[in-house]
């Protein structure tokens, strides 16, 4: 039974979860950085605690800190809320570690999905369809040239490990291949501390269309709905919109139905 949780995150997120808290008869303690200290989260939760400086390095990204705060204040888990430490398997690790419940998948899940080769073959498994593309990550250049070639071009390199747009190349030609495929091994391992990249056949002009969904821990699984992000710069969301306008009522129950099937293979 969870009687209290750390809030490891800031303004929209941070309130809200506390609000869900005080609706449930949970308490609430809000962790924050020197610069959060009166935010409306702070003032509202039962508890805070702050964890460290200003910049998110210092504070909201610095695990031992949370863990450290969540066990001073005798918190039965932690909520990562999103973004920050909310994907990070190593964090949700440490929080299992230390005897607290993560709120949010497990350690193991994240790990598996957060890498891109490894959750193409779980889909694959699971009996999706997936974009046509290499079964491992990238050797080299020529491994990379190869792929493309068998693929045909245009295709867009990805970093294994990556996510929020970042390490992702689009290619054109074989002779534009050599430049993009070292840009994106760089940004990969600048971002993700893993220059692994893998290649994919590029969709021109796609929707992104995404499937929320929630699981119970105890085998349960259900869709919340979809919701479009396909409006984008430099890959990066700008905005989503629920219900997609882009899908019809079949392909929106096809997807949904794939997605629990898919997570049900985790």
């Amino acid at each position: 039974m969870i009687e209290k949780i750390l809030i490891a995150n800031r303004g929209e997120i941070a309130l809200r979860i506390v609000r869900a808290c005080r609706d449930m008869g949970i308490g609430s303690v809000v962790a924050h950085s020197t610069a959060d200290r009166n935010t409306l989260a702070v003032q509202l939760a039962d508890e805070a605690v702050c964890i460290g400086d200003r910049p998110t390095e210092k504070s909201y990204l610095l695990s031992d800190n949370i863990i450290m705060a969540a066990c001073l204040t005798r918190c039965d888990a932690i909520h990562p809320g999103i973004g920050f430490l909310s994907e990070n398997a190593a964090f949700a690790q440490a929080v299992e570690e230390a005897g607290l419940v993560f709120i949010g998948p497990e350690s193991k899940t994240i790990a598996l999905l957060g890498n891109k080769v490894a959750a193409r073959k779980v889909a694959i498994k699971a009996g999706l369809t997936v974009t046509p593309g290499g079964e491992e990550a990238l050797v080299d250049l020529f491994d990379a040239k190869e792929t493309a070639k068998r693929l045909g071009y245009p295709v867009i390199l990805k970093a294994s490990a990556g996510g929020g747009g970042r390490g992702m190349r689009i290619v054109t030609t074989e002779e534009a291949m050599e430049r993009a495929y070292a840009l994106a091994k760089k940004e990969a391992l600048l971002f993700f501390a893993d220059d692994r990249v893998h290649l994919e056949r590029y969709i021109q002009n796609p929707r992104h269309v995404e499937v929320q969904l929630i699981a119970d821990g105890q085998g349960g699984v259900v869709h919340l709905g979809e919701r479009d992000c396909s409006v984008q710069k430099n890959h990066q969301k700008l905005f989503e919109e629920s219900p997609s306008p882009s899908i019809n009522d079949e392909m929106r129950e096809a997807m949904a139905n794939a997605s629990v099937d898919l997570f049900k293979e985790l």
